[in-house]
């Protein structure tokens, strides 16, 4: 056996037999074809040959096989039933192996069949496909020969079939853009949806009409500009979009997209000219009309609408307004041409949008003229210098004044309108010269105020004009009879004397520019009085610094060194002492000055207060003048004084209390010889009662002698302030620490065994039995004798030689047997005065009266102040009438009385007071 390597087959060489040497696989060899020697064993051998040929039969050993693992398709979702996929194909390598095909997995709902033909399987589409369910499906196929199988995978991808058509969301769109957008802006997303897939799903958008301000993205559907817009030359556009897909049979759909160009503010207003110009009197009210501008915009709605303002322009400083929706210029107060003759305004034309666009204009107002301006000189008040005694005829000045009016409104003509009577100057009506036309005598007449008027008809302008003449010394110096009245103060405190100047010699000369020059001629022998020369200033001596009183005359002379005068010079030197300061009283003059009163009125009123006192005019002493402070504008003045109790009473002074109530009682006498009017005294030092208990309020002064000397024309006085202050005493009556017990002084029976004793506040009064009186009652009409003041009301006291007296009373409705008047009629305007009440918690007082009179006071008992504390009794409207006052309040109380009080019958009103 003649073979290779790896042959199958060996033979025995005993035998003869061809056996089997390896495994057969009929697949890779199927025939062999060899041969095979016979050989003996002699020699030389002899062989025979001959040709063996073996087919390898087959078995069923191999398995199909698929021709590929994976097998794909596509298929449409709308083909028919039946249709062929796909073919797959498995092979055998056995022999005559019959194959059959089936699919053992992933036939969702058994969409597919299979079927062997021509060795392959046919995947065929057995039910309909629907893509909405399923998108791809995963076949496993197997392939038997009956014993043996293999499997592969078939994927089958259902495609869309393209059955819908591209649906815009709306048939219509509408969108707005600026007109400002530049090109390329995306105006829209024009978008359509599909509800294939795929390319039955890609959409391509396209315009059916060529519009060149756009074009759309065919594969976005964005609107975007190719060219600038212009709301003002085209508002709007409609263009027609149509979407296509790429599908077989191609789909579309068509919307309508209109795009709305909005205005933007991209125009400025113009005015319709490019300057304005007016004109407007300069005296026309305010809110007066001059010309009106206009301007268009050719933008639209808020961007078009147009207004008028001069905010950031020029108004002329706010003379004039512009109506913002008008356009008309008015003057918005009055205008001056003589101040600005032309204006020139810029005013803007604005419109509405945002931002909001501006255009300037100038316009020029002129301002025409009219006569509204008086002529104006050159000061409201012109002095003009003359020399005293120049001739008649000169030319003094020449007063002019300007107009800023224009034209025949500025022609000015000149008048003297006050001030020239008698005619002493004349004043040119054209040229404003002033002359002289009478003799000027500086003595006579020292200025000339005249108003002078310059009339632009109608208006007119006056200004004041002094012509002052410049005197010569043509006059003799003037100096009266004058007086020096030193009221020295002496207290312990030093330097209360005054050692300055007091004064000076009040001489006058009418020629101001003259130089005076003062000397003492007699009397002064003594240097009582030293003298400067030069001034005429005085000063006292310091040998007067005593407390001894002083009269002296002398005379003085004084030169302004071509003529010269003299007078009389009186030097009166009053001591002032603490009891003269302690009894006075401070009288409150009306409507008066410190200098009216020392000179010519001094002397009336000493005079005047002397006679209301019935005293000489020496023993009252006035040692004080002082302007009252604290009233305000009323002038006011406060004059202190004292006096002393005529003759031949003993060198007493009146107490203030009663100096108070006889000059207070008896002030329109004062006034009637004085030419001056009394005030109600000011005692508000003790008003609010600030003393507890029982304690009285004192007013209590203190002295100041340091103020300067007063003058006037005739008088130097030298004033002793006083500086008010207060006091709190223990008054008669009451005892205590603190003055809190009232003691009744009739314990001690001061009225005797001839009267009764009743108890007042602050003492008490004995009523005497008859025939009895005295202030204890010790006197006896029987027994005793005269005694001074025994027979009152000027009655004579007779001694009887019996014993005892009796008093002879004068003529008149007196009462015996002491000649007492306790009933008294009062004829018209007439009353009757006591001493003032002086109880202060307690009093009874009792009267009976008769009258006819609706209308009369029954009696008054206070403070001379008329406003506080007062008790005040009076008949009304034939009613009693009390009114009173305790402070600051006053109360009225009127008790109602049947038939009235005044039908000439008798009545009796008791009045009792009680302080708690």
């Amino acid at each position: 056996l003649d073979t290779g390597a790896g042959f199958p087959f060996a033979i025995n060489n005993g035998t003869g037999w061809i056996v089997v040497a390896s495994e057969l696989d009929r697949e890779a060899v199927d025939f062999y074809s060899f041969g095979v020697e016979a050989q003996d064993q002699g020699t030389p051998p002899m062989a025979s040959t001959a040709s063996v040929s073996v087919t390898v039969l087959d078995v069923n050993d191999n398995s199909p096989e698929f021709t590929r693992r994976e097998y794909g398709a596509r298929l449409n979702e709308d083909a028919a039933v039946g249709t062929s996929v796909l073919t797959v194909s498995a092979v055998d390598r056995d022999a005559n192996s019959v194959i059959t095909y089936q699919i053992s997995g992933g036939n969702t709902r058994n969409r597919f069949s299979i079927t062997s033909q021509s060795g392959g399987g046919l995947i065929s589409l057995a039910l309909p496909l629907d893509y909405k369910l399923e998108r791809q499906y995963l076949l496993t196929v197997a392939a038997s020969d009956g014993t043996r199988q293999d499997t592969a995978l078939v994927v089958v991808n259902v495609t869309d079939a393209n059955t819908h058509r591209p649906v815009f969301q709306s048939s219509h769109y509408t969108v707005n853009v600026n007109e400002d957008r530049p090109v390329g802006t995306t105006v829209v997303v024009i978008s359509a949806t599909d509800e294939d897939t795929g390319e039955n799903a890609r959409i391509t958008y396209l315009m059916e009409d060529s519009i060149p301000q756009f074009r759309i993205a065919p594969d976005t559907g964005a609107v975007t500009t190719q060219m600038e817009l212009d709301y003002e030359d085209q508002v709007s556009y409609t263009l027609a979009i149509t979407a296509r897909d790429n599908g077989i049979p191609q789909k579309s759909d068509t919307t309508y997209l209109e795009i709305l160009v909005s205005d933007v503010n991209d125009n400025a207003p113009q005015f319709l000219r490019h300057s304005y110009q007016g004109s407007v009197y300069e005296d026309v009210p305010a809110f007066t009309s001059v010309l009106q501008v206009s301007a268009t915009d050719r933008d639209s709605g808020l961007n078009g609408r147009v207004f008028y303002t001069f905010q950031g322009g020029d108004d002329g400083d706010g003379d004039f307004i512009i109506e913002s929706t008008s356009g008309i210029v008015r003057t918005l107060r009055r205008l001056d041409r003589e101040n600005v003759p032309l204006y020139s305004l810029r005013a803007f034309a604005v419109d509405k949008g945002l931002p909001a666009r501006r255009t300037p204009v100038e316009i020029q107002v002129t301002v025409l003229d009219v006569n509204d301006n008086p002529p104006v000189f050159e000061r409201d008040e012109f002095d003009i210098f003359v020399e005293e005694n120049s001739p008649i005829g000169l030319v003094v000045a020449r007063i002019t004044a300007t107009d800023p009016d224009e034209g025949t409104n500025a022609q000015i003509m000149y008048q003297i309108v006050e001030g020239n009577i008698p005619e002493v100057f004349q004043l040119d009506i054209f040229s404003g010269e002033l002359t002289a036309l009478a003799d000027l005598d500086y003595e006579a007449k020292a200025e000339y105020v005249m108003v002078v008027q310059a009339t632009s008809a109608p208006l007119v302008s006056r200004a004041t004009v002094h012509v002052r003449l410049r005197d010569a010394n043509d006059n003799s110096p003037q100096l009266k009879n004058f007086e020096i009245l030193f009221n020295n103060y002496i207290t312990n405190r030093s330097g209360s004397f005054p050692g300055g100047v007091i004064g000076r010699i009040p001489a006058h000369d009418p020629d101001v520019s003259d130089r005076l020059t003062y000397a003492f001629e007699q009397g002064n022998e003594l240097n009582l009085l030293l003298l400067d020369p030069q001034s005429g200033e005085l000063r006292l001596s310091p040998a007067l610094d005593n407390n001894r009183p002083l009269e002296a005359v002398m005379r003085v002379s004084v030169s302004d060194g071509v003529h010269s005068a003299s007078a009389q010079c009186s030097l009166r030197v009053t001591v002032i002492t603490d009891e003269m300061l302690s009894n006075s009283i401070t009288l409150r003059l009306a409507d008066m000055s410190q200098e009216l009163f020392l000179s010519p009125l001094l002397g009336r009123f000493l005079e005047g207060v002397a006679a209301v006192l019935g005293t000489p005019r020496h023993r009252v002493v006035l040692f004080n003048i002082q302007a009252d402070t604290d009233v305000g504008p009323a002038r006011i003045l406060n004059v202190s004084l004292s006096a002393l109790l005529p003759p031949p009473a003993p060198p007493r002074f009146f107490s203030s209390e009663e100096l108070q109530e006889r000059l207070y009682l008896n002030r329109s006498l004062l006034a009637a010889t004085t030419a001056q009017r009394v005030l109600p005294f000011d005692d508000n030092v003790c008003l609010r009662e600030p003393c507890e208990n029982y304690m009285r309020c004192v007013a209590v002064l203190r002295f100041d002698s340091s103020a300067p000397f007063l003058a006037s024309d005739t008088v130097l006085f030298r004033p002793v302030r006083p500086v008010p202050g207060l006091r709190c005493r223990c008054p008669p009556g009451f005892t205590g620490d603190y003055c809190e017990t009232e003691i009744d002084l009739c314990y001690s029976s001061p009225c005797g065994a001839h009267g009764r004793c009743r108890s007042r506040e602050g003492g008490y009064t004995c009523e005497c039995h008859e025939d009895f009186t005295g202030e204890h009652c010790e006197l006896s009409a029987r027994g005793g004798r005269c005694t001074p003041g025994v027979c009152r009301n000027g009655g004579t006291c007779l001694n009887l030689l019996v014993g005892g007296f009796r008093c002879q009373c004068p003529p008149g409705h007196y009462e015996k047997p002491f000649c007492a008047m306790s009933t008294r009629s009062f004829p018209p305007k007439s009353f009757l005065t006591f001493r003032g009440l002086r109880q202060r918690f307690h009093f009874t007082l009792g009267l009976t009266f008769a009258t006819r009179e609706r209308d009369g006071l029954l009696l008054y008992n206070g403070r001379f102040n008329e406003r506080h504390d007062f008790v005040a009794l009076e008949i009304v409207g034939e009613q009693l009438q009390l009114t009173f006052s305790a402070g600051e309040t006053t109360t009225t109380v009127s008790p109602f009385v049947p038939g009235g009080v005044s039908d000439g019958q008798w009545h009796r009103v008791q009045l009792h007071y009680y302080n708690k």
